[in-house]
């Protein structure tokens, strides 16, 4: 498996995001190990997860504790980076909602550490902006964890640049990440991708591949995906993941999965070499 920088941690170039085996259409729990073990099999050493990842209002952190219990009983559960996250609610109605406020964000978090079985996490992030909490209280927060010694390393999620370069400035420059949607469906995000090759911080997309739903249409939506993934004998997806790792360094997309070969695919992107002019073709999209 090909390694990216987080912090100081290196991680697989391919993460795994979590979300879809715990919220509306998840599967059942064996296949969701085998989802999560066939990733670690495959070299994933990023996981990333929420408190928020649940389906019901009784089951916060339904998606903590299914990866806590896969690590547990996986041989190199203990290589794996948790990146869970703080800020998100839901209420158990489907929707979401918001509380940046740090009372609740240390709440969560003590929380977290529980159903992670964790004395420290890896990378704690605060999920989105609340508008009712000053964004400097929200940050405030996490950079009072990590001197706590709650968290090892702070990351943003859904942010724009002001508010990267806001929270590095209040995190005394230890941002180490920021996490916002990017797909060939969704490119509003190329300024904070740009900003963190800048600044040397990781940017990991979540819903690379277009989101659950839309993910298998990606080659039908996209031709020049389709296109390219025929020349070299590969999915749509495979392209689109590699095309992220093309555009810099820095970039650490967690493809969703709830299916072991799903992920299998995913990683097998890392290994994939676009040509410059088949980036820049991509680009075009």
């Amino acid at each position: 498996m090909h390694i990216r920088r987080i912090g100081d941690i290196d991680v697989s170039a391919i993460g795994l995001g979590a979300m879809p085996m715990s919220i509306e259409g998840r599967p059942d729990e064996a296949r969701s190990l085998a989802t999560l073990h066939a990733a670690l099999d495959a070299g994933v050493t990023l996981v990333d997860t929420a408190d928020a990842y649940h389906r019901d209002v009784h089951e916060v952190g339904h998606n903590e504790t299914l990866i806590a219990k896969a690590l547990a009983s996986h041989d190199r559960g203990g290589d794996v980076l948790v990146a869970t996250k703080g800020g998100h609610l839901r209420p158990g109605d489907g929707s979401w909602t918001l509380d940046g406020s740090p009372r609740y964000l240390k709440e969560a978090c003590e929380a977290s550490l529980r159903r992670l079985g964790v004395e420290a996490i890896g990378l704690y992030q605060f999920h989105r902006p609340d508008p009712k909490v000053p964004y400097a209280e929200s940050v405030g927060a996490l950079r009072e964890l990590l001197d706590e010694g709650k968290i090892r390393m702070a990351g943003i999620s859904n942010a724009d640049p002001e508010q990267i370069r806001e929270a590095n400035g209040i995190l005394g420059g230890r941002l180490v990440s920021v996490q916002n949607q990017f797909s060939p469906a969704f490119r509003s995000s190329e300024p904070e991708l740009r900003l963190c090759h800048e600044l040397g911080i990781a940017f990991l997309p979540w819903s690379p591949l277009g989101g659950i739903t839309r993910a298998g249409e990606l080659g039908s939506s996209y031709a020049p995906f389709a296109r390219i993934a025929e020349r070299h004998g590969v999915s749509p997806q495979r392209v689109c993941l590699a095309w992220m790792l093309a555009k810099s360094p820095v970039v650490v997309p967690i493809p969703g999965a709830s299916r072991p070969e799903t992920i299998r695919d995913s990683v097998a992107a890392a290994d994939l070499t676009l040509t410059a002019e088949e980036v820049a073709e991509l680009d075009a999209v």
